[in-house]
């Protein structure tokens, strides 16, 4: 019988919140498509929380939809996205950008970063009509390895990307768990240092629902007909800005992200002091303990968690995500499971 699930921070349903502001707003005729008054709110808080009164704000459904609109919103046929090999838009999207015709250009992260050394590399092997070229460069923060990107690292990578005619995107899927865990780093300094970013909800205790954010005005220009193009424009956006609306009205979106990571923190240390060793330093919630294969298999019989790969001939690397709803008493179960191991 499995006791609890860390394979992911979207199991549960949603925060009560949310469900309280769809049925507050559930009998009310609306605009569709996102043009009605609640998504209207949701975006000036946004604006607000991001300190950026002019920037461009749509809703879509899914982090998939989110980064496929806007890359390929972004770039021209032949122009190309460079990305960490573990991205999300590289191994966790079934092609959905390159389907567009825009070729990833990977480049090596241990930690799931990207520098600015890396991509001047990069573009000068890709510097000719013969083949794709470097438009858009996009990290992930958090990254797919639980790292986070500093003030500086950012400030650093998207004044890189602006001297080399570049823009800089973040897939802010876990976006809360990343400045959360980076306490030097706002809102407004990722609209500050990036061209555009999604401050993920799905992953944060919503139902579902992504913003997308675009400081840059030039290239937030017909953002919407890239949006209904690719099928992202629901006739209910309202259900995705109500979610916004009721996250965003207080600090609770933070606060459902800092209690994740708490939990992720708390699953660390127990197993750190249980002798673990971890694949990645992560602060945030989603952990990477090295397990041995024997350990693996008893473990699974009451745990659900993924196994990212090997480690050496009789370990494994094992991805552990703790949510808005994970309770102490979910990591402290594991913990005890593990020491009967």
């Amino acid at each position: 019988m499995i006791l609890h699930s860390f394979k992911n921070d979207y199991s549960e349903g949603a925060h009560p919140r949310i469900y309280e502001a769809l049925q507050r707003t559930n009998l009310q005729q609306t605009e569709g498509y996102g043009e009605d008054f609640i998504c209207a709110e949701a975006a000036a808080l946004l604006r607000d929380a991001v300190k950026s009164p002019d920037a461009a704000v749509v809703f879509l459904s899914g982090g998939t939809q989110a980064n496929l609109v806007l890359i390929a919103h972004a770039l021209r046929a032949y122009e190309g996205v460079i990305a960490p090999e573990s991205g999300h838009i590289n191994g966790h999207e079934c092609g959905a950008v390159e389907a567009t015709g825009h070729k990833i250009l990977t480049l090596p992260s241990g930690d799931g970063k990207i520098t600015a050394p890396q991509i001047t590399e990069l573009l000068r092997e890709y510097n000719s009509p013969h083949v794709v070229a470097p438009r858009l460069v996009y990290i992930s923060q958090a990254t797919e390895t639980g790292t986070v990107y500093t003030r500086d690292e950012l400030k650093t990578l998207y004044n890189f990307c602006r001297t080399n005619g570049l823009y800089l995107y973040i897939d802010g899927a876990r976006l809360g768990n990343a400045l959360a865990a980076e306490r030097g780093l706002t809102l407004a300094d990722i609209a500050n240092f990036s061209d555009a970013f999604t401050v993920g909800g799905t992953k944060n205790g919503f139902l579902f629902g992504e913003a997308l954010i675009i400081p840059n005005a030039e290239l937030a220009q017909n953002i919407k007909y890239s949006q209904k193009q690719h099928g992202a424009m629901l006739a209910k956006g309202r259900v995705i800005g109500a979610q916004f609306e009721a996250m965003f009205r207080d600090s609770l979106y933070f606060e459902l992200a800092a209690y994740a990571n708490e939990m992720g923190l708390l699953l660390r240390d127990g197993l750190a002091a249980r002798g673990v060793k971890f694949a990645y330093d992560s602060p945030t919630n989603l952990q990477f303990p090295i397990f041995s294969n024997a350990d693996v298999e008893k473990l699974s019989k009451s745990y659900g968690f993924n196994i990212m790969g090997n480690h050496g001939a009789s370990g494994s690397v094992v991805r552990l995500v703790t949510s808005w709803a994970t309770t102490e008493e979910d990591v402290r179960g594991f913990l005890e499971s593990y020491t009967s191991l």
